[in-house]
């Protein structure tokens, strides 16, 4: 029985016996050929190249589908008219519930939405009815179709993907304290891939019939004040003295925050701590809360807070007096608090009232 030959190991300069071993082995083999050992090595290294000839062509083939794979996922963006089918994408989306949240890109608010809700979207049942009455909506059958519809709305610049950024990143100044809980400040992004995780953010608002017809108002607007001197004498008539009546309230407004001024200013050393008339005038509130009340007491806010200061201060002496004597500490103590807390604890009520005086 032919013992099994010892094959050197990579890197190991082969030993004569396993030279000679490796020569008896090449004979047998191309005995049984029928060749020479001349032919038989020739024919080894015909086999040998044409494997690696074939090896080097399937690696082509397997880069150049990748390649053309890669080129189908990112197509250039042109901009241009968008797609009918990308619009009819968009139109359908936008009436659906995607969960959508609002975010900020470039300082304007934005609807943001998942690509896992659009995917949900376009394998619902309200989908296939909608394809059924629009033509322009692509069929979907897998995920694949469903990524390549999707994919409609960034190549027709209709949505975008998008990341969260720091809008304060990079700014000397501290972050603000008080910020919009979920509200994202966002930049879009190179590469628009489609992907469950990923955000997208509507550049689509559907039809601008309504800024349409505002524009349509202004033009409008705008010919008719162009063409004034060609109104009729009534109509001109009538917007003079409509012209009047507005710039007589202007001065009343002006005359009255200057007259409250004055009130205050009087009433802040006769009776303090001043009385305002119509006190929400320049609040933040609706136009008819302005006016209401008529008049009201100034709020002496710092005078509240160092009450509550002093109020804080006392209760913690008495807290601290109390082990010593717990006698008589503890009713001064109450009458004290008793006073402050009705002191600060009652503000003067700024709303007027009327009240009954009875007549001797």
């Amino acid at each position: 029985m032919a013992t099994p030959i010892q094959q050197p190991q990579p890197g190991q300069k082969p030993t004569p016996q396993q030279v000679a071993a490796l020569r008896q082995q090449l004979a047998a083999d191309a005995a049984k050929q029928g060749m020479t050992v001349e032919q038989y090595v020739s024919k080894l290294k015909e086999n040998a190249q044409h494997q690696h000839e074939q090896q080097q062509l399937q690696q082509q083939q397997e880069q150049e589908a990748a390649a053309q794979q890669q080129q189908q996922e990112q197509q250039p963006i042109n901009p241009g008219a968008p797609d009918p089918r990308g619009v009819a994408v968009a139109k359908f989306l936008r009436s659906q519930e995607l969960k959508s949240r609002t975010c900020i890109l470039n300082g304007q608010r934005k609807d943001m939405f998942k690509v896992k809700r659009a995917i949900r979207a376009f394998q619902s049942e309200a989908y296939k009815k909608a394809c059924l009455k629009n033509k322009l909506l692509p069929q979907i059958t897998d995920r694949k179709t469903a990524d390549d519809a999707f994919r409609l709305l960034p190549l027709s610049l209709l949505a975008l993907r998008v990341s969260k950024i720091d809008p304060h990143e990079g700014h000397d100044h501290p972050k603000p304290k008080k910020r919009v809980k979920g509200l994202w400040t966002v930049k879009i992004e190179q590469q628009q891939d489609v992907k469950d995780e990923l955000h997208y953010v509507w550049l689509y608002e559907g039809p601008q019939w309504k800024t349409k017809l505002y524009a349509g108002g202004a033009l409008l607007a705008i010919m008719a004040v162009v063409m004034f001197p060609l109104w009729p004498m009534k109509l001109r008539l009538g917007v003079w003295y409509l012209s009047m009546g507005m710039l007589g309230l202007i001065g009343l407004f002006f005359a009255m925050a200057i007259f409250r001024l004055i009130l205050f200013v009087i009433t802040m050393f006769a009776v303090p701590p001043g009385l305002w008339l119509y006190p929400n005038l320049f609040e933040d509130v609706g136009f008819f809360d302005s006016f209401r009340p008529l008049w009201g007491w100034q709020e002496e806010k710092k005078k509240k807070k160092k009450g509550k200061s002093a109020n804080g201060k006392g209760k913690a002496s008495t807290n601290k007096d109390s082990p010593a004597n717990p006698s008589a500490p503890i009713t001064t103590a109450q009458n004290s608090t008793a006073t402050s807390s009705s002191a600060f604890t009652n503000p003067r009520d700024l709303k007027p009232r009327v009240e009954e005086v009875e007549e001797d």
